[in-house]
């Protein structure tokens, strides 16, 4: 979802850095793409290790959330180009769809909601629903049991490494579209596509969900 249907992970990144530069806390930018992906308790233990004080790290995310309240209030996050096309087409010809983020759930339906994008979707899961985050497989195994379809014919779409290696462990296609990590090639060879937006599905969706994605 942050990264791939939403234009999230930027003004969360800018906020974690000013956030943490303001405490003196050396939170690099490989540290934090490191955490793009995970779910909140792996973020967590990685963060904790970082700013070295569970009151500091605590007094950090307030801080991060009173930031984006600042910058967006009840506004959604952009959607990034081609996601609401390419739902609206999906949903067209009834092909399942659900979303698999690392976001708590609860958190996910909010933003979505927000964005008018919740509705496109029949099943919602949540980092908080399952016991390993990405990449393990975990949340893709319950997306595709909570759509009642076989991984085996079922594509994700992922803006992450973790995200992607978590499809592939369960058993999905994966289209990488990447956002703040370029692909690295552990699973960029492994995916069926890596695209520079979700714009440029269109090209495919003949090919993958035999429909047309309309311009």
């Amino acid at each position: 979802m942050d990264g791939l249907l939403l234009d999230s992970e930027r003004p969360v990144r800018d906020a974690w850095m000013q956030v943490a530069a303001d405490a003196g806390v050396a939170l690099t930018p490989a540290a934090y793409l490191d955490l793009i992906g995970r779910n909140h308790r792996d973020s967590t233990l990685r963060l904790r290790a970082i700013f070295g004080d569970d009151a500091l790290l605590a007094d950090a995310r307030r801080r991060v959330e009173r930031l984006l309240a600042e910058r967006f209030g009840e506004r959604p996050f952009d959607v990034k180009p081609g996601a609401r096309r390419l739902l609206q087409a999906l949903r067209d010809a009834r092909i399942p769809r659900a979303v698999a983020s690392s976001t708590h759930r609860a958190e996910i339906e909010r933003r979505l909601a927000r964005a008018d994008l919740l509705d496109f979707f029949q099943a919602v899961c949540g980092g908080d629903e399952v016991t390993h985050g990405k990449p393990a497989p975990d949340i893709y195994l319950l997306a595709v049991t909570r759509l009642g379809v076989a991984a085996p014919t079922t594509l994700a779409f992922e803006d992450s490494g973790h995200g992607a290696l978590a499809a592939i462990a369960a058993g999905l296609g994966v289209v990488v579209v990447p956002d703040l990590k370029p692909p690295e090639p552990a699973w960029q060879s492994r995916s069926v596509a890596v695209l520079d937006s979700l714009e440029a599905a269109a090209a495919y969706s003949a090919a993958w969900f035999g429909i047309e994605v309309a311009g």
